[in-house]
């Protein structure tokens, strides 16, 4: 097993402890921040008095670049760690320790300062399950550290099984949009013993919660442990990651937590591809090109004040976080590229991808549809042959059917009343093999998973206009926040236009509340190869949190063997 590399001196990351290469860097401590008033946020420094806290929590992991080889290990402490170290154990009892790689940020708003601590475990066997230890010197409980296992992807076509959702939330209910069903939807991924999850953005809601975003995160992390500490979570920035002051995108709260697969660019973190069996992922961050604007956001009356510690400035009412762009088109050359790569590689039968927004959504209380992603991204995933598209956003669940190209001018402004071109996705109704079953070969599935554990209300979807569709918002062109009819009070514009969502095939109106279960059989050579899909829901979990998960419906998606 390998340890982590030199960090770069440009970075906020160190060696903490002494390392087998001699790195040797200690911080200070501090505490998590308070509320001074409803707008205004208060610091709160560090006890000099007690003994810094280095014990770890919210502990997680992610894959490496190759999921077959390498799992990273993260985990954030209340205080500066000592020498903070992972004691991993193979099968046939060799331990290895691997120290960790601090990374540090100030939050932006309270001027708290998070600790988080990354471990990578390289030169692992393939399909072998590892126990791990995680301590420090300073930690509470170096008698009895923190234990765990995972398991380390299969190397070649071998089956394997994986689960994914979006909008998970905490279920401290003292923050904004948080909900007990977070905790049963934790332990949801572990009732189905997934390889790994695919959490589809909005992890925690921490920008509406400004004045204490740092506990959010710690809350988020402390409930996912359950699971994330057995098997790797692999997320995608929604757009209640981008917070003020927080980065150039606002996304260092999320950056500095996890250690994500490189993608070679300028905007390491922010997408990225890892493969396992004959199945290449990929995770996108639709904020980068999406219409709409449902970040961060001051409503006002009054500006949101920072911690004077910070020296950021007061934020003004209106203010919102829009970075539309900020990759200048380097995000969707990556995306063209890798997926050229895997239209040439034989080794690669399906291409799922994960991403926050929608592009085919007909929720009418959540967002809806986003024309910038049908723009930008679905011809290139038509193009190369993507399979699944699954997202979060709209809390809620969707299945379309197998979509490939568009119908023009389906859709109307809701101002004017005009036609309008939405770029309306084209269903392939000849894809459908049987009641539940679809060739894959001819289109690509999207999936609104967005009922993690966020709260989520039943009556979601949009009405049905006489023609046997529901209708969907869509947002056509770029938005900003603009002034409303209160006085002070800022809104954003709703969408710009409705369709008939003809490619909706199913919905759940049920509850919001779910998970979806994948496994993936790789088939014999010359055979087809299939992804099973069972979605389960939580009924009655909009009105009381419940562990009872139920099958929804069971899809089964086939494609010729490569």
């Amino acid at each position: 097993m390998t340890t982590n590399k030199a960090p770069d001196p440009s970075s906020n990351e160190s060696i903490v402890g002494v390392s087998r290469r001699g790195f040797l860097k200690l911080a200070g401590a501090s505490g998590l921040a308070s509320a001074a008033g409803a707008l205004t946020v208060a610091a709160k420094g560090a006890d000099t008095n007690a003994t810094a806290d280095g014990t770890p929590e919210q502990i997680h992991l992610t894959w490496g670049a190759d999921p077959t080889s390498e799992v990273v290990v993260s985990w954030a402490s209340q205080a500066a760690s000592v020498h903070p170290r992972v004691t991993v154990t193979a099968d046939h009892g060799h331990s290895e320790t691997v120290h960790a790689v601090q990374r540090t940020y100030t939050d932006g708003l309270n001027g708290a300062v998070v600790f988080t601590y990354h471990a990578r475990l390289g030169d692992l066997k393939p399909g072998t399950t590892y126990r791990y230890e995680v301590t420090a010197d300073n930690s509470s409980r170096i008698g009895s550290p923190f234990a765990a296992s995972f398991t380390t992807a299969p190397r070649g076509r071998k089956p394997f099984r994986f689960t994914s959702y979006g909008d998970l939330a905490t279920p401290n209910t003292a923050w904004v949009l948080s909900s007990p069903q977070s905790r049963f939807a934790v332990e949801a991924v572990e009732r189905f013993q997934p390889l790994f999850h695919l959490l589809n953005g909005d992890l925690c809601y921490a920008n509406l919660n400004p004045t204490h975003q740092p506990d959010v995160w710690r809350d988020f992390g402390n409930n996912n442990q359950t699971s994330a500490a057995n098997r790797p979570w692999m997320p995608c920035p929604g757009n209640h990651e981008l917070e003020f002051y927080n980065g150039a995108q606002g996304l260092d709260s999320y950056l500095t937590r996890y250690t994500l697969p490189e993608n070679g660019t300028r905007f390491p973190g922010r997408w990225y591809a890892f493969q396992v069996s004959s199945v290449l992922f990929i995770s996108l961050d639709a904020d980068d090109i999406v219409y709409q604007d449902a970040a961060a956001f001051v409503a006002g009356p009054a500006p949101l004040v920072p911690a004077q510690s910070t020296g950021n400035a007061p934020i003004q009412p209106g203010t919102s976080l829009y970075v539309r762009g900020y990759s200048n088109g380097e995000q969707t050359r990556w995306l063209e590229k890798t997926l050229r790569r895997a239209a040439d590689d034989r080794g690669i039968d399906w291409i799922v991808v994960q991403m926050h927004q929608d592009a085919l959504s007909s929720s009418k209380t959540g967002n809806g549809s986003d024309k910038a992603l049908r723009e930008e991204w679905l011809p290139l995933f038509e193009r190369y042959g993507v399979d699944l598209v699954l997202c979060g956003h709209d809390h809620d669940y969707e299945r379309s059917y197998p979509v490939c190209g568009c119908f023009r001018h389906l859709g109307t402004d809701v101002t004017t009343g005009e036609r309008v071109d939405t770029l309306t996705p084209r269903p392939v109704r000849h894809a459908q093999l049987g009641a539940n079953t679809f060739d894959m070969s001819r289109g690509t599935i999207h999936l609104i998973l967005g009922g993690g554990g966020t709260s989520a209300p039943l009556d979601v979807y949009g009405v049905d206009a006489g023609t046997g569709n529901p209708q969907a918002k869509v947002f056509t062109k770029p938005n900003r926040p603009r002034p409303g009819a209160t006085e002070g009070v800022f809104v954003r514009a709703p969408a710009d236009a409705v369709e008939d969502a003809v490619w909706s095939a199913q919905r759940d109106t049920g509850t919001g509340y779910g998970i979806a279960v994948f496994d993936v059989d790789p088939g014999e050579h010359g055979g087809k190869s299939t992804i099973t899909m069972n979605y389960y829901h939580a009924p009655g979990a909009d009105r009381a949190p419940t562990g009872d998960y139920e099958l929804f419906e069971t899809v089964t998606l086939t494609k010729q063997r490569r």
